[in-house]
């Protein structure tokens, strides 16, 4: 259920990037919007979110999840609108800054998340410090020594 909630911030921050950054430059139609907003979502969310943010830390992961913006509204954007590369270009930052602002929120929650739900998980799989444990213990035995009778 958390992932449905930080998925739809996701595609809302999406929407608002794109909306500003698209449809500032050049005429760009809802579908485009949500197509892009709803692709970058998932990408954004299984690239950036559950596989490099664990493992790069939150300021790389911006810094991917900035990348990952930018170079597939030019790349989307290039193919699907037929504006000049210099539009698609400046479209493309833009929705990166802002989405790259909304990501910085997002990944402040996962990294909460992610610290506590690692706590509950190893508080919960925790030996019981209440029981006893008793040491064994008997006579050691050398071996190498000779036995003598």
């Amino acid at each position: 259920m958390r992932h449905l909630g930080i998925l739809l911030v996701k595609f809302v921050s999406c929407l608002i990037a794109f909306s500003v950054g698209l449809d500032l430059f050049f005429n760009a139609d809802v579908t485009d919007i949500v197509t892009f907003s709803l692709a970058v979502t998932i990408i954004s969310y299984l690239i950036g979110d559950r596989i490099l943010l664990p493992r790069i830390g939150q300021s790389n992961a911006l810094v991917a999840d900035f990348f990952l913006v930018y170079l597939s509204v030019w790349l989307f954007g290039s193919v699907l609108l037929p504006d000049g590369y210099l539009q698609i270009a400046w479209g493309s930052i833009i929705s990166a800054v802002i989405l790259t602002g909304a990501e910085a929120f997002v990944h402040w929650f996962l990294v909460n998340r992610l610290v506590a739900d690692r706590d509950e998980r190893r508080n919960h799989y925790q030996a019981n410090p209440k029981l006893a444990y008793g040491v064994e213990m008997a006579e050691e035995v050398d071996p190498l020594e000779k036995k003598k009778e």
